[in-house]
């Protein structure tokens, strides 16, 4: 079942889909929407907006957040157990006051796009990028990590979109309320768990990262 709905979730992911990623099923403690970076339109945008009400957070790859050499924002803090957020960017073109949902999906585009050489962002800005450790969930379980394998499982721009899912009294949603958003939205999920067993019995790139690490 777990490997049927990992299977389902890059189906969708690849075909520019939101699928919605669990970090635990039992003691849900976050839940978030999820698309592959190339399929963030502003119609997504404020679709996450809108209906996921989280912060919105750009997963980058460590290779590709280098490239665009980004500075990480919390560096006074370290180790696994905090998101790698770095400073929030902006398209340096074509962009408003770069909070609506066009200008935050012109910015995307552009991190995802350009080329150092293009300087085609600055900071700060209304995008919120953040790191995924090298080795995905099988180095930190949590919704970035998540996010990236898919993206790459799935063959597209390793770089993907997510957002918290937050319910009408600002409270992450759970249990029965989750399930019954993710049905209403069409939405298939999985959890962190699914992916880990996945990447463990299916992913090639998961024996390289076991002996990397």
């Amino acid at each position: 079942m777990s490997e049927t709905r990992v299977n389902t979730a890059i189906e969708d992911i690849a075909n520019g889909r939101v699928v919605i990623v669990i970090d635990d099923v039992d003691d849900i403690n976050e839940a978030n929407l999820v698309v592959g970076a190339q399929f963030a339109s502003s119609e997504r945008i404020n679709h996450f907006a809108t209906h996921g009400r989280g912060l919105v957070c750009l997963c980058l790859t460590r290779q590709r957040a280098q490239a665009l050499r980004l500075a990480q924002q919390n560096a006074t803090e370290s180790g696994l157990s905090r998101p790698a957020f770095l400073v929030s960017i902006e398209a340096r073109e074509g962009v408003g006051t770069g909070i609506s949902a066009a200008d935050r999906a012109r910015t995307i585009a552009a991190a995802i796009y350009s080329t150092p050489e293009d300087d085609a962002l600055i900071s700060p800005g209304h995008v919120f990028p953040v790191v995924a450790q090298d080795g995905g969930v099988l180095v930190r379980p949590s919704s970035t990590e998540a996010a990236v394998d898919l993206a790459r499982l799935a063959g597209i721009n390793p770089a993907a979109v997510v957002c918290g899912l937050i319910d009408d009294e600002g409270n992450p949603r759970r249990g029965h309320d989750l399930e019954a958003f993710a049905a209403r939205h069409n939405f298939a999920w999985m959890t962190i768990q699914d992916l880990i067993r996945y990447r463990a019995m299916h992913d090639p790139v998961c024996g390289r990262t076991i002996i990397g690490n």
